[in-house]
């Protein structure tokens, strides 16, 4: 209740909130194009390694204003949490393009791409639900991000099943299957991640809309 006497405090969350989500859908744009056209893909990484370093400045600076702000917006747990997990996301989109270019992987993949392709699209509606907490008040159009979000983490979990499978099917050659294999999980563990991202948004709209 005592948040309307204070109405610049703790507003600077959702602004590091966005930027880090706007990092973390550059970084799964550059990583899908990395894996369409997988060519000088060491600087292709490093642009990637450059965006997740100014993702860690920015949770830095999250972690620093929560331990120095007197009201915060929402729960101080919930920000920690949210920082966190997009922090987490961002670190595995980065894990993933320094795999592709340490495998020297020079081939195009359509299962990793799809993957890619899921993980970009669910880091799109992240961004979303980042903004939508600025406005709590449209609390239906917030859970149908999240929503969204878990649809997409559901679409990863097949779509790894399937690239597993047809990785065992139809390749012969152990370091190719332990290259790709290691890929796909890396994918699918940061769409998993959006889905935790997702679950804490939701609690958010439920708790203060």
């Amino acid at each position: 209740m005592f948040a309307r006497f204070f109405p610049s405090e703790g507003k600077g969350f959702f602004e590091l909130f966005e930027r880090h989500a706007d990092r973390t859908v550059e970084a799964a744009r550059l990583l899908l194009a990395m894996l369409q056209n997988p060519v000088d893909t060491g600087d292709q990484a490093r642009r990637i390694k450059e965006l997740e370093h100014e993702g860690d400045v920015i949770t830095h600076r999250a972690v620093e204003m929560l331990h120095s702000t007197f009201v915060t917006p929402i729960d101080r747990g919930d920000i920690h949490r949210l920082i966190s997990r997009l922090d987490d996301v961002l670190d595995l989109v980065e894990s993933s393009a320094e795999r592709i270019w340490l495998y020297a992987i020079d081939t195009t993949d359509r299962d990793a791409c799809d993957l890619a392709e899921v993980l970009l699209n669910a880091v799109i509606q992240v961004r979303r639900a980042m903004q939508g907490l600025r406005n709590l008040k449209d609390r239906d159009a917030l859970l149908q991000v999240c929503m969204e979000i878990n649809s997409y983490e559901n679409e990863g979990d097949t779509l790894l099943r399937r690239a597993v499978a047809r990785l065992f099917r139809e390749r012969h050659d152990p370091l190719f299957v332990i290259k790709w294999k290691d890929i796909y999980e890396f994918i699918e563990d940061a769409i998993d991640r959006c889905e935790d991202i997702a679950n804490v948004v939701e609690g958010v709209a439920l708790e203060y809309a």
